[in-house]
């Protein structure tokens, strides 16, 4: 026995327009007897259907898509922003001082209101080349330690922040610092390490460093093309100038 399958209703939507669509030819043929006349309108509406299709899924498409894309990098540069202000600057106040080649590091990321996309691709490539050592003392691990337990629950949802998926050089600066604060938060006590596990952590440290460094002058790149007011508000805390001022002068 034959068990008959239920007609998606689309495709009785579709086959009802059909019919319309022939009754009113057919409709018009008895009323002008010009069967021409169909035939000509009829080939012209089906060549247009090629154009709209161009306009329509190909230029209109990507036009809608951009401005997605546009709507969603301002919302994933707004979570980083967060990130910046609740734990990314304390971090990079960590990098400053335990940094063993600290003064390339702060002649480098000496930012000023003149840089251009060169200057910002210039020192992501000398970050690059970059391969200094990072210094730790027990009472910076203890410090760094405690702070990062208080920012895991923002950690956590920047992580479940969707507009943030897309981003994988900042999800992987996530991860550095969630492997960071757990190797941190499993040692009960940090005074005393053996030297060896002392320059794991300082691994560890610097790969955050790596990472973080990059996303900063992303984020600032961004902050001096569309906010200018929030980059002058990073200049003027910048932990690398040494005579950076919160007062405006």
């Amino acid at each position: 026995m034959s068990i008959n399958k239920p007609v998606h209703w689309q495709v009785l939507f579709g086959a009802v327009l059909l019919l319309l669509s022939a009754a009113t030819y057919y409709i018009h043929y008895l009323v002008f007897h010009d069967a021409r006349h169909i035939f000509i309108y009829l080939i012209g509406d089906i060549a247009f259907v090629f154009i709209e299709v161009l306009l329509v899924t190909l230029i209109l498409h990507q036009l809608l898509s951009l401005r997605e894309k546009k709507a969603m990098r301002k919302k994933m540069n707004m979570a980083i922003g967060v990130f910046f202000s609740e734990v990314g600057k304390k971090l990079l106040a960590v990098v400053a001082v335990s940094d063993l080649q600290s003064k390339d590091l702060f002649r480098l990321l000496r930012i000023d209101a003149g840089w251009s996309k060169h200057d910002f691709f210039r020192v992501r490539a000398a970050l690059a080349k970059h391969n200094a050592a990072m210094r730790v003392t027990p009472e910076m691990l203890l410090d760094l330690k405690d702070f990062l337990l208080r920012k895991r629950p923002m950690l956590l949802r920047l992580l479940e922040n969707p507009n943030l998926l897309e981003h994988e050089a900042f999800t992987d600066l996530l991860w550095a610092v969630f492997h960071l604060a757990e190797e941190l938060s499993n040692r009960p006590v940090l005074t005393g390490l053996p030297e060896k596990d002392l320059e794991h952590l300082a691994g560890d440290i610097f790969r955050v460093r790596g990472h973080l460094l990059v996303q900063w002058l992303d984020y600032l790149e961004h902050l001096k093309s569309d906010y200018p007011f929030l980059f002058s508000l990073e200049m003027r805390t910048n932990v690398f100038d040494a005579q950076a001022s919160i007062e405006v002068r």
